[in-house]
């Protein structure tokens, strides 16, 4: 099963779009990810990564949305 999670644009590095890179934010946690495929992505923006690419941006409603989710399906499987 492949998974692609939501996550906040909190810096960008690179002129080149194909070898721009940005830190996003994912609840907390942080992670280094290619930006190539959204080159009009900017600081601030959500967007959905997978194997360390963003594959596309998504506004901030669906995001939250999303990482609800997740959250409630890691408590089920948590047993809360």
């Amino acid at each position: 099963m492949c998974l692609a999670v939501p996550g906040k644009i909190i810096s960008i590095e690179g002129e080149n779009s194909l070898e721009k890179k940005g830190k996003i934010d994912f609840s907390g946690i942080q992670k280094e990810v290619n930006l190539a495929y959204v080159p009009e992505a900017k600081i601030g923006d959500y967007v959905i990564v997978h194997a360390g690419f963003a594959i596309s941006q998504v506004d901030e409603e669906e995001a939250q949305k999303t990482l609800e989710y997740l959250s409630e399906i890691d408590d089920l499987y948590k047993g809360k």
